[in-house]
C-alpha cells in the first residue's frame, strides 16, 4: 500500500494506493466524518492483490486539503471527489464505489451526479432518516465555539486527533453534512442512481439505525441488503473480514463486465 497525492487546482488529494489500474475495475473507498483513509487498511488486506483499491481521505480529512471558507455538504464533497476521479484518471473506466456512514451518503450522491463513473455502489450505514432530536442535539454541540466534553465524546472511538483536525474543522464539517440542503441528500437522490446497490449495516449500530437499510431497499426493490451480527457503526473495526467478503462478492458479481468509456 502507498500513501500517493494528486493535485487539482491547488486543492492536494490524499489517498492510498494499492496495485494497478488494469482490466478489472478500480474500487474507491470513501471513510466516514472525522475518520480518515486508515480506516480501510483492516478491509482491503482481505482483497486480491490484483484489484486496483483507492482509499481516499475525504476534503478537509486526513492529509487532504482543509479550507474552512468550504463548504463540505454531501454534494459538494461529491463534485470535489469526482475532480479526483478526473484527476488520477480514475474515470476511464467505471469502478465499484464503497462508502462508510457519512461516506456513504457522499458516495451516494455521487453515483446519483456521475452515473456513468460508477459500475457498482456500496454503501455501509449510511446516514439517511437521522431523528429531529439527534440532529437538534449534535447541531448544538457543534455551534459552540468552545471545546466541551460532548464534542470529545463524539469523536470518541475514532480515528481523530486534534492534530489531524481541529475541532473547528469538525465542526463545521458537521454543520454543512447536516444541514436541510444536505441531510436527506441520499434519500433524495436514490431515484438518479443507476448503479447496483448493496447495502451493509451492523445489527448493533447505535449511531444510525439498522432500519435505514430497509428504507433504502424499499426506495430501490433491487438493493441488496446484509445485516451483520456482533457489529456497530464502525463495521471495517468490528467485522473487517466478513465486511470485506460482501463488498468483494458483490464487486464479482456487478464489475466484471465493466468496460472502458468510449471517449466523446
Amino acid at each position: 500500500v502507498k500513501v500517493k497525492y494528486a493535485e487539482r487546482e491547488g486543492y492536494s488529494f490524499c489517498y492510498l494506493s494499492r496495485g494497478e489500474p488494469g482490466t478489472q475495475p478500480s474500487v474507491l473507498m470513501l471513510h466516514g466524518f472525522s475518520f480518515n483513509k486508515d480506516m480501510w487498511l483492516n478491509t482491503i488486506k482481505h482483497f486480491p492483490r490484483g484489484i486496483h483499491l483507492v482509499c481516499l481521505d475525504m476534503p478537509g480529512h486526513g492529509e487532504t486539503t482543509r479550507l474552512l471558507a468550504e463548504t463540505y455538504t454531501a454534494a459538494d464533497q461529491a463534485k470535489m471527489i469526482h475532480q479526483f476521479v478526473e484527476r488520477t484518471g480514475l474515470s476511464r473506466k467505471p469502478f465499484h464505489l464503497v462508502g462508510i456512514s457519512t461516506g456513504g451518503m457522499v458516495a451516494g450522491v455521487y453515483a446519483a451526479l456521475y452515473p456513468s463513473d460508477v459500475c457498482a455502489l456500496s454503501l455501509l450505514c449510511p446516514p439517511g432518516e437521522c431523528p429531529k432530536e439527534v440532529i437538534s442535539r449534535d447541531l448544538d454541540v457543534w455551534s459552540r465555539p468552545q471545546v466541551t466534553e460532548q464534542k470529545q465524546h463524539l469523536c470518541s472511538g475514532k480515528m481523530m486527533t486534534e492534530t489531524t483536525l481541529t475541532f473547528s474543522f469538525i465542526g463545521k464539517g458537521f454543520l454543512d453534512l447536516s444541514s436541510m440542503t444536505s441531510r436527506y441528500s441520499l434519500r433524495d437522490n436514490m431515484n438518479k442512481i443507476r448503479a447496483p446497490i448493496q447495502v451493509i449495516w451492523g445489527k448493533d449500530d447505535k449511531v444510525m439505525d439498522p432500519s435505514g437499510a430497509a428504507l433504502l431497499a424499499k426506495a430501490i426493490p433491487s438493493t441488496q441488503v446484509q445485516l451483520l451480527d456482533k457489529c456497530g457503526h464502525f463495521i471495517t473495526l468490528d467485522r473487517p473480514k466478513k465486511s470485506a467478503k460482501l463488498l468483494l462478492e458483490f464487486y464479482k458479481s456487478n464489475c466484471a463486465t465493466a468496460k472502458p468509456k468510449k471517449l466523446s
